[in-house]
């Protein structure tokens, strides 16, 4: 009987176990395949860098960035989720096997990216209307980014023309890492 109440209190409090973020309470399906993704049981305990993202936008050569910060910091539990989406003037019109092409052959993309996403005000999907509730805005362009701490809470929101190695992501990346 100890054994057993002994592991009910790991599953209860480990967060690798349970999460408690009703932020990440979503499901995406994975880009250009079948299997669904629970943010929260998927990632719960990690620190996440949400971007909306498209392959023809100014913005585009900012994969590599975030590629490189996933990298570097993954060891570390930073996981970069990318998020397509069409919603700005068409700059993500491909499919997400065409997307997932491009992201891999052209950036190296290893990140998690997940399925096609509508991000904008009065369409969003909740996922994003929470995070504009939390951070005060909607993307506002492709590449916005939103980070959102261990304990599933939002942290901070980066402007689209704001690169991933600027130094206020950075710092912000590392000073969640450390909590």
């Amino acid at each position: 009987m100890r054994i057993l109440l002994a592991l009910i209190m790991i599953f209860l409090v480990n967060p690798a176990f349970a999460c408690n973020s009703t932020l990440l309470d979503h499901n995406f399906r994975k880009l250009a395949a079948p299997e669904t993704v629970n943010l929260c049981e998927a990632y719960s305990g990690k620190v996440l860098l949400i971007v909306n993202t498209a392959s023809k936008c100014g913005y585009t050569p900012q994969y590599e960035g975030l590629e490189k910060l996933y990298a570097q910091y993954e060891k570390q539990g930073l996981v970069v989720l990318g998020f397509p989406s069409n919603d700005f003037m068409g700059q993500e019109p491909g499919t997400e096997a065409e997307i997932q092409e491009f992201c891999h052959l052209t950036y190296g993309v290893n990140f998690p990216m997940f399925e096609k996403t509508t991000v904008i005000k009065g369409s969003a999907h909740p996922f994003y209307v929470q995070l504009a509730e939390l951070s005060g805005t909607y993307p506002t362009w492709n590449f916005q980014k939103y980070l959102i701490g261990r304990d599933g809470k939002f942290i901070a929101q980066f402007s689209p023309h704001t690169k991933p190695f600027d130094s206020a992501v950075v710092t912000a990346i590392e000073q969640a890492l450390q909590k």
